[in-house]
Order: C-alpha cells, then structure tokens, then sequence
C-alpha cells in the first residue's frame, strides 16, 4: 500500500501549468512545510519542518489553483511517486513527489487570520429571517424560526 497523510501549510503559491491538447488538464505543484513531531535537544539550530513536494493533476489542481495559496494550512493524502530524469549538465537527477489525491482545509479562514465565515449574500429560504452570520469559530449561526425549513431535526 502507498498511502500518505500530510499536514502542513504552503511555502509559496502553486504553480500550475496546463497540458496541450483538446482537453488541458492542470497540473499544480506546490511545497508543503509540515512540522516534525520531534525536536533533539543536542541540535538547537536544527531545522524543524520538512518541506514536502506536492503534485495535484485534473480537478486537484483546479482546486489547488483557486483556493490554496501561501500560508494555507491544508491536509494532503497522496501517494508517494519517484521519478528520474537527465538534466542539461547529463547528470541523473531522482526526485520524490506526492501526487495529491485529497486536499483539505486544515483550519478556518478566521484561524488563518483572513476575513472568513459567511457574508450573508446569496438566496434566503425564509424572506423575514435574518441573515446567518459567521460565529467566531468560522461556522455560520442558523437563524431562529427556520427549524421546521430544515430536513432534519
């Protein structure tokens, strides 16, 4: 099996490219900084973060194209894919990637310090109810008197 969970927050924006054809699919890379669990205590200045290759294709770099940028915190699955190449000089060059297969929002808008939550705009199911606001965690308040609208109770 080859299966990896990452958690981690972007080092830049992805760079996304689109492959020539009738259909272009996109193919976003991106670097994660996921922390170690674990620091020594005999290497103070040691680096304590791995910073981790991402490879998103199709609608996973769509995705990564539209909502992910610097600083997002993001939970990746994927699988791991290694690869070789000859660069200019004609020297072997062996890389390790993880194709993402899911990518999720590892925190709230608010929790990443941007103006998040919900803003009220779009359709209201009921025409006197108040619009939703976004409570302080990132979630959006369900206004009083809509219980019976809801499937579910």
């Amino acid at each position: 099996m080859n299966k990896v969970i990452l958690m981690g927050r972007l080092t830049r924006d992805p760079d996304v490219r689109y492959t020539q054809g009738e259909s272009p699919a996109a193919i976003a890379r991106y670097t994660l900084a996921v922390d170690r669990r674990f620091v020594r205590r005999d290497q103070q200045d040691a680096q304590t973060a791995d910073f981790i290759g991402i490879v998103a294709f199709g609608k996973a770099g769509e995705f990564a194209e539209k909502y992910l940028k610097k600083g997002t915190k993001v939970i990746v699955t994927g699988r791991i894919q290694t690869g070789s190449y000859t660069n200019k000089e004609g020297q072997k060059v062996y890389t390790t990637d993880i194709v993402a297969e899911d990518q999720e929002f590892a925190e709230s808008k608010n929790a990443a310090g941007s103006n998040g939550g919900f803003s009220g705009a779009g359709n209201n199911a009921s025409a006197g109810a108040e619009k939703p606001v976004a409570a302080g965690d990132g979630f959006m308040n369900i206004p009083d008197g809509i219980d019976e609208e809801l499937p579910f109770n």
